[in-house]
């Protein structure tokens, strides 16, 4: 999130990149652990509104944690790549011990079925926008994945219902932070509450 963070300071925005132990806990724990100090400092800092922007499961623990907790300075929310229903690759290698290796317990609970932690949380209800990746360089991952996909997650489930807006850019999950037409989105979200679909080829 480097790139994206430099892109948003030179929008003016005062900017907290917080890295996170993804692979230690569970989502409920993570967002506990990491979502209330990032606050508390965005606070310290003077800020008045507080914008989340998030890519994959970074989206879902600012789900779990304003499904939970009423952020009253609370602006809007940028989810790049989300797996916002879930993963069909979890659903096909979750069980497996490698990949909860690499993973961890929170990426075990991204399946795709009514359980799962995603499709648990329900409807949003903030201001959200989502950008999608359509382009995948993991071509064992998209085996599994229905439709256009970025090799994490398929464009479909990024979606949720209460979302502002929507839009797709032609970039892979590891790469779509880095992408210029991110960062044009991105922004352009967070002033408006909607993407700039004039400059969205999809």
């Amino acid at each position: 999130m480097v790139s994206m963070e430099q892109g948003l300071h030179r929008f003016g925005y005062c900017v907290l990149n917080i890295d996170y132990p993804s692979r230690s806990a569970a989502i409920t724990q993570l967002a506990d652990a990491v979502i209330p100090p990032a606050i508390a400092k965005c606070r310290s800092n003077g800020a008045t509104t507080i914008h989340f922007v998030t890519h994959s499961m970074g989206g879902i623990l600012v789900r779990d944690y304003l499904a939970r907790h009423n952020v009253q300075d609370l602006g809007r929310v940028v989810m790049i790549g989300p797996p916002n229903q879930g993963s069909e690759v979890v659903d096909r290698l979750g069980r497996l011990w490698l990949f909860e290796a690499i993973n961890g317990p929170a990426g075990r609970e991204l399946g795709t079925q009514p359980s799962s932690t995603p499709n648990r949380l329900g409807p949003v209800n903030f201001p959200l926008g989502v950008i999608a990746g359509d382009r995948s360089i993991n071509l064992i991952n998209s085996i599994f994945i229905r439709g256009r996909n970025d090799g994490k997650v398929s464009v479909t489930k990024t979606k949720v219902d209460g979302l502002a807006d929507h839009v797709i850019i032609a970039a892979t999950h590891p790469f779509i932070v880095r992408n210029r037409a991110t960062l044009h989105q991105t922004v352009h979200f967070l002033r408006t509450g909607a993407f700039d679909h004039s400059h969205s080829p999809n």
